[in-house]
């Protein structure tokens, strides 16, 4: 039943069901520059390979370079004019974020894209920094990074009056967290992984909506969006239950890798989306956010309790 309501096509003229190249096809994007987190497995990876199919001179920015190398040999052996660069970054770790975003000024690139893909679902247990891991590395990891490169993106989006476009891979378990436990983020609550993994995918939604606001008050021409893949079943899933759970009981709901990217892709390229923004897509389509996501206050306060928790570090 799934696979055939699937196929039904939203406003926007695709599918569940479509692939990353079908919402694609056609699109020249030759001279964009993206960064890609979590590029090395999953809808990372076919991010990665679909961008540069389509032009894109893309840096993947991962935490396992022998695992990131081998990606971009893959990439390149399908496609030799591929444009393919390996960083190292853990999201996890401020100092490796602020690292890493140092190194890619250093490379005097422009950048047109930043897509906020990696993710980890495991249990309770704090970063190096001392935040809870999920948070650390979901959220604030891409915050901060965000941050860092902005300021390349806006410089990039003023010189070649390209609408720079920066996508947040969140998900619909946002909607089973009610809250953002501001004060008690580092506490061990006896929270469940996937309780976790909700609050983290809620503040990538609040992430994205604040910067899309200021953004467009400041007259910038960026766009920030996010969204959700659909289930797949991809490595963020490995350290916990929820492995389990995703390949007994959803089988049959499951999107392939080429599907889950497709949302990503659109996102990042699609000319239909020029100027939209502050919007979360399901299935290359509008979707609705939570109640909590929607937020502007709490939008707000996430945005100065995260800069508060980078700065201290």
């Amino acid at each position: 039943m799934w696979r055939l309501f699937s196929r039904f096509r939203g406003p926007s003229g695709y599918s569940a069901s479509n692939t990353a190249e079908e919402v694609t096809h056609g699109i020249d994007a030759t001279g964009l520059t993206a960064v890609i987190t979590g590029a090395s497995s999953g809808i990372g990876t076919e991010t990665a390979r679909v961008l540069a199919l389509r032009g894109v001179h893309v840096v993947m920015a991962v935490r396992n370079m022998t695992a990131g190398g081998a990606v971009k040999d893959a990439i390149v052996k399908e496609n030799p004019n591929a444009k393919v660069d390996v960083m190292e970054l853990d999201l996890s770790s401020i100092a490796a974020v602020r690292k890493f975003a140092a190194e890619f000024k250093s490379r005097d690139l422009p950048l047109n894209i930043l897509i906020n893909n990696a993710g980890v679902a495991i249990s309770f247990t704090l970063s190096e920094d001392k935040v809870e891991l999920t948070f650390a590395t979901n959220h604030l990891g891409h915050f901060l990074l965000t941050e860092l490169l902005l300021e390349t993106m806006k410089i990039t989006a003023r010189k070649s009056n390209i609408e720079g476009r920066v996508v947040n891979v969140s998900s619909a378990l946002h909607w089973l967290a009610d809250k953002i436990r501001f004060d008690k983020i580092n506490e061990d609550t006896g929270s469940y992984v996937f309780q976790l993994y909700a609050q983290s995918k809620l503040a990538n939604i609040l992430h994205a909506n604040e910067l899309a606001r200021r953004l467009k008050e400041e007259g910038v021409k960026i766009t920030a969006n996010s969204l959700h893949p659909g289930v797949i079943t991809t490595g963020i899933y490995q350290h916990c239950y929820l492995r389990v759970v995703v390949n007994s009981f959803l089988g049959k709901f499951l999107k392939n890798v080429q599907q889950g990217a497709s949302t990503t892709c659109y996102i990042a390229l699609h000319p239909n989306l020029k100027g939209i923004t502050g919007k979360y897509f399901v299935d290359n389509n509008f979707s609705k956010q939570s109640p909590y996501a929607k937020d502007k206050e709490v939008a707000e306060k996430l945005w100065d309790f995260s800069m508060i928790l980078v700065r201290n570090k």
